[in-house]
């Protein structure tokens, strides 16, 4: 690869990284839950194609699928039960933001001692037989002809399992609060007709 196509790869990975900072932003000020339901959707669409330029298409694949598709759904359905507009807070939850940005300076901080992103010397890239040995032996072991299906499925089997896992979990959480929501209170027979449709409006 030229000098020039380096150059002009890491531009577009920065405006990307930029448009997730500015989606991000959006998504925490905007009461508008139904819009910041589309830009978690365009986030995670930015982020898959952040993926697909730095050459992990395995990951962007999954990204597409999971944060674009399922998670869009599913946010979609819950707004159909409660309201689109958020709640004004009572208080500011400093509390919260402290945890949140320990958490984030913990996890940047974790990233120090990885290698730089196409580092040559890096483990992934200089053992000696590691490539060579998904490439060659993998129809061989698995039995699959696609290199990268193998190694979702097979030799990183458990961390897919993992997503998975989490993924459904996530899913039959999301189901459970709405099948609670759902349930009407009892028509009391002392309310009147108007006030049983504003208790009916209020569940929904």
């Amino acid at each position: 690869m030229s000098v020039d196509a380096i150059v002009i790869e890491h531009v577009i990975v920065m405006v990307l990284l930029t448009l997730l900072i500015v989606v991000a932003v959006g998504i925490i000020i905007l009461n508008d839950l139904l819009t910041a339901v589309i830009l978690s959707g365009l986030y995670s669409l930015l982020s898959a194609t952040v993926f697909v330029a730095m050459d992990a298409v395995d990951v962007a694949l999954t990204e597409a699928a999971v944060g674009a598709g399922i998670s869009t759904i599913i946010l979609l359905g819950t707004l159909s039960f409660t309201k689109r507009v958020q709640k004004p807070q009572e208080h500011n939850n400093y509390a919260a933001l402290i945890i949140v940005v320990m958490t984030g300076g913990a996890l940047i901080y974790g990233t120090l001692d990885l290698p730089s992103y196409g580092d040559p010397n890096s483990p992934a890239n200089s053992h000696p037989q590691l490539a060579q040995h998904y490439l060659t032996e993998s129809q061989k072991e698995i039995d699959i002809p696609n290199v990268v299906t193998s190694v979702l499925a097979s030799y990183r089997g458990y961390d897919t399992l993992g997503e998975t896992a989490v993924v459904f979990t996530a899913a039959i959480g999301v189901l459970s609060l709405l099948g609670l929501r759902r349930r009407r209170r009892k028509e009391d027979p002392l309310l009147t007709d108007k006030q049983q449709r504003k208790q009916q409006n209020e569940d929904n």
